[in-house]
C-alpha cells in the first residue's frame, strides 16, 4: 500500500515536512510513502484551465493521487488558513472523482500557541468537500512544533509521539478496510 505525502509548506526543512517524516517512520513495512514535488509547479487553478488533457503539472499530480491508496497532508498555519499552494492543489482535484472516499490523514503544525487550529478548520471543508475519509483519530494539531521535535525530526513529546501513532494506525487501518472492499 502506498500513501501519498503533500507537505503545505514550500520550505524543504520545514517543521511540516519533519512531521511527514515522523510518519513514514511510523509506517508499518508493507506501506511506502513518497512526497508530492509538485506542489510549487501548479499553474493557479481556474475553470478555463482544468483541460483535457490537462496541463502537466495538473497531470503529474492527479496521478501521484490516482496511485496513492491514502493521502497525508501536512500543512502549516498562515494568515489564519491554509497555504495558498495547497489550496490550489486541492482545488485541481475539485472536478476529478480522484479524492472521493480516498483515505486522507490531515495534520497541521504551528509553532505558536494555538498550533494550527484554525488552518485545520479551514482545511476539513474542503476535504468533506472532495468526499474525503478521514479515519478516527486522523487529524492532528500540533501547536508548539518546535519544542516537539529535535533539529533531526526526532519527535521529543510523548503525547505528540502517540498522537502520531494513533493517526498512523487510523489511516493504515482505513487503507486496509478500503482494500477488502476492492
Amino acid at each position: 500500500m502506498h500513501i501519498l505525502a503533500i507537505s503545505g509548506s514550500l520550505r524543504p526543512n520545514s517543521t511540516n515536512k519533519l512531521l511527514i517524516q515522523a510518519v513514514a517512520d511510523r509506517l508499518p513495512e508493507t506501506v511506502t510513502l513518497t512526497l508530492f514535488d509538485g506542489l510549487d509547479n501548479l499553474p493557479h487553478f481556474s475553470p478555463e484551465r482544468d483541460t483535457d488533457p490537462p496541463l502537466p503539472p495538473v497531470e503529474h499530480l492527479r496521478q501521484s493521487i490516482a496511485q496513492a491508496d491514502a493521502v497525508l497532508i501536512c500543512t502549516p498555519e498562515y494568515a489564519f488558513g491554509i497555504p495558498g499552494v495547497l489550496k490550489n492543489a486541492l482545488d485541481w482535484t475539485v472536478s476529478t472523482v480522484l479524492m472521493n472516499h480516498k483515505p486522507v490523514g490531515v495534520m497541521s503544525a504551528s509553532p505558536g500557541y494555538a498550533g494550527g487550529e484554525r488552518a485545520m478548520a479551514s482545511l476539513l471543508p474542503t476535504l468533506q468537500a472532495l468526499d474525503t475519509r478521514i479515519p478516527e483519530g486522523g487529524a492532528l494539531v500540533v501547536s508548539s512544533v518546535k519544542s516537539k521535535l529535535a533539529l533531526d525530526g526526532t519527535i521529543t513529546d510523548v503525547p505528540t509521539d502517540v498522537a502520531l501513532r494513533t493517526l498512523v494506525a487510523g489511516l493504515v487501518g482505513l487503507m486496509n478496510t478500503s482494500h477488502e472492499s476492492y
